[in-house]
């Protein structure tokens, strides 16, 4: 029953493949890929009718066979090079060859074991059949490959034709490995291939009339994973005749080379595949050599906008994303923000850097070179001397002795620019081409215009803070205002009406004191009363900050240091007004017990804590902002307000912070060059 169903299932294959064959060759349109596709469904034709004829194991029918094979493989491969991007697939071409090659020598084998005797028929016989395990084994993978690679819109002819192709080569495994295992030939198994051909015939005539011209696309993601599946199929038959040329010739050692080449090769394979730098420099390699552009502009824009609009419960910050979204264009393993502002660049966020940070960047100039323009640095040339003298004076020394330093990429938002991004050199050190440099130009537009937008955002809440400040205060103002009326009115009736002189005196003092406060009190709450502002005059220091320090210093120790004798230009009253923001901000931050440092130099008074303290981005965005605060509850107003009450007396207020050690604030106030009237505070 099994020879009979052998007989007449090929016989019935060969008759349909030809059929097939006879149909294709009535349509006048002449390709490559279709003429490959008669010669295949020809050569399919003549093995069928030869099984059929003569036998499995005749050597015309192993012939016919592996040429069967070669045809269907070249079709495969006119189809794929179909594919302007796969017309450089030099690695792919060669998989294909290697494969072809493989079938040669089957036939070659095949011949040769026609013309020996004795005990070496059977050593060739098993070595043909395991060339033709492993070109079925090939096929198949060549098969997924090409089968990946259909674009999503291409039409199904393609993935019908590999269809039908994998199930004809699965029929082949599945006789030879029986073959091999058994050491005789499967009937059943070879009745039953023959039932496949005939079943497959019927699908490749669909798919010849759903695509004729055998067009697809490539995808990148699919050949890598391709070729990942290649290499390690490879290894696995590497691996197999290398056990069994030790288990030939090893002798009585043969289990002890077996066992050891299996682990070595194993370790080996797993450290070269454990290491980023082989597996950035294989990536690079696949881009290369198998497409005509190094990035997969749709892969990196939907990961690009995946990084930056996910934030998510317990996400980055949106600087931090930014970053890494630039970084991943070009593999960067760290990336450093700088955030303009005021014609510089200062420190913004980092992710994984770990490179050298300074508390300041120093990039006056650098700021005002990226903003004529969008163009990218590259720190290796620099360092080459190959730039242009503009662009080295442009870039700060430590960017240029940092050798993780790699390029800077400007942020630019409708001509302005919002900052720069300082990214790390990739685990495959390289020169940026054309398309780094116009990818990174894009992305670095796209993230200015996300920090605008939260620029943007921030700004509007500030003024809707603002907006709330002023409402909630109304009602105080109000009250307030009644309160200095009737001081005012109380201070009057006093002049008129104390009968004792110093009694009256010191009332009325304290009376007109009172209204002077309130009237500062009120000036501080609205926007339309600029209120009582004395003019700066030559004052010690050393008696505000005590003053200040009695008071302060009956809940938390303070230590005051420095020079008695110092004078400087302020007015006493706000001087007292910021020193009091900080000292309490000070003594907030401290722990209990700990003392808060205050050392008064020439013309500066320094406040010093060893808190928690703060980050660089956190000082630099949000320490001086209204309503920002670090303490549960706290209005966020006391650093605002000190730095606006020195600045308005001529000075500056400097801040050094790192987080884990604490905070040093320093009022810096212009200095009394020239004798004038000196106003005692005490």
């Amino acid at each position: 029953m099994t020879p009979t169903v052998i007989l007449w299932s090929h016989a019935l294959a060969a008759l349909l493949f030809a059929g097939l064959a006879l149909s294709q060759l009535r349509d006048r349109a002449v390709s490559v890929p279709r003429t490959a596709f008669v010669a295949a469904l020809g050569m399919t034709a003549l093995w069928t009718l030869a099984v059929a004829g003569i036998g499995g194991q005749d050597l015309t029918t192993q012939i016919t066979e592996s040429l069967r094979n070669i045809a269907w493989l070249a079709f495969m491969l006119a189809v794929l090079r179909r594919d302007p991007a796969a017309r450089q697939a030099r690695a792919v071409t060669m998989i294909y060859s290697v494969v072809g090659l493989v079938a040669v020598v089957g036939i070659a084998l095949s011949l040769a074991q026609s013309t020996v005797a004795g005990d070496l028929v059977q050593g060739i016989a098993a070595v043909r059949i395991l060339l033709r395990m492993m070109v079925a084994l090939g096929s198949l993978v060549l098969v997924h490959h090409l089968y990946s690679v259909v674009a999503p819109g291409a039409r199904d002819g393609i993935r019908l034709a590999v269809v039908a192709l994998a199930a004809m080569w699965l029929a082949d495994l599945s006789v030879y490995t029986a073959t091999y295992l058994s050491g005789g030939w499967p009937q059943e198994l070879t009745a039953g291939r023959g039932l496949v051909m005939i079943a497959i015939v019927p699908v490749l005539a669909i798919a010849v009339h759903r695509n004729g011209d055998w067009t697809l696309n490539v995808s990148r993601t699919v050949t890598w994973q391709s070729l990942s599946l290649v290499a390690l199929i490879a290894y696995a038959v590497v691996t197999v005749l290398a056990i069994s040329a030790i288990e030939a010739f090893g002798g009585s050692y043969a289990r002890l080379g077996q066992t050891a080449f299996v682990f070595g090769s194993a370790a080996a394979l797993l450290t070269l595949l454990s290491s980023p730098a082989i597996k950035a420099w294989l990536r690079v390699m696949v881009a290369k050599h198998l497409f005509h552009h190094r990035y997969d502009y749709r892969a990196e824009w939907t990961r690009f906008t995946e990084t930056l609009g996910t934030p998510g419960e317990g996400a980055a910050p949106l600087e931090e994303r930014i970053v890494k979204a630039v970084a991943d264009v070009t593999d960067s393993p760290a990336g450093l923000l700088l955030v303009a502002g005021d014609g510089d660049l200062g420190l913004g966020a980092a992710w994984n850097w770990d490179g050298p940070t300074p508390v300041a960047v120093s990039g006056e100039p650098l700021a005002e070179f990226l903003a004529r323009g969008d163009r990218i640095i590259e720190l290796d040339t620099l360092r080459a001397g190959q730039a242009a003298p503009a662009e080295l004076a442009a870039v700060p020394q430590w960017m240029l002795d940092a050798p993780a330093a790699w390029a800077i990429v400007p942020l630019v938002h409708l001509n302005q620019l919002i900052g720069a991004i300082l990214l790390a050199r990739p685990p495959i050190d390289r020169s940026l081409d054309w398309e780094d440099f116009d990818l990174l130009r894009i992305a670095g537009r796209q993230v200015a215009s996300y920090l605008a937008e939260a620029r943007a955002h921030e700004a509007l809440a500030d003024a809707r803070r603002f907006d709330e400040f002023n409402r909630r205060f109304a009602f105080i103002m109000h009250d307030v205002k009644n309160l200095v009326s009737q001081l005012t009115l109380v201070a009057r009736n006093a002049e008129r009406h104390a009968d004792n002189p110093e009694f009256r005196a010191d009332m009325i003092a304290t009376l007109k004191d009172s209204v002077g406060r309130m009237n500062d009190l009120l000036a501080r709450l609205s926007q339309h009363n600029s209120g009582r502002v004395e003019e700066p005059v030559a004052v010690e220091l050393m008696p505000i900050v005590e003053r200040v320090t009695r008071r302060r210093g009956t809940s938390h120790p303070i230590a005051v240091t420095g020079k008695r004798d110092a004078v400087a230009v302020a007015d006493p009253a706000r001087l007292e007004q910021a020193l009091g923001h900080l000292i309490q901000n000070a003594i907030e931050a401290s722990r209990p017990g700990e003392p808060v440092g205050i050392v008064v130099g020439a013309a500066t008074i320094a406040i010093v804590d060893k808190g928690a303290g703060m980050s660089a981005s956190f000082v630099r965005d949000r320490l001086f902002r209204p309503f920002v605060s670090t303490k549960d509850g706290g209005f966020g107003i006391g650093a605002f307000e000190a730095r606006q009450v020195v600045q308005a007396m001529g000075g500056r207020l400097d801040v050094v912070s790192r987080e884990g050690e604490g905070t040093r604030f320093t009022i810096v106030l212009r200095e009394a060059l020239a004798p004038v009237k000196m106003e005692r505070a005490a």
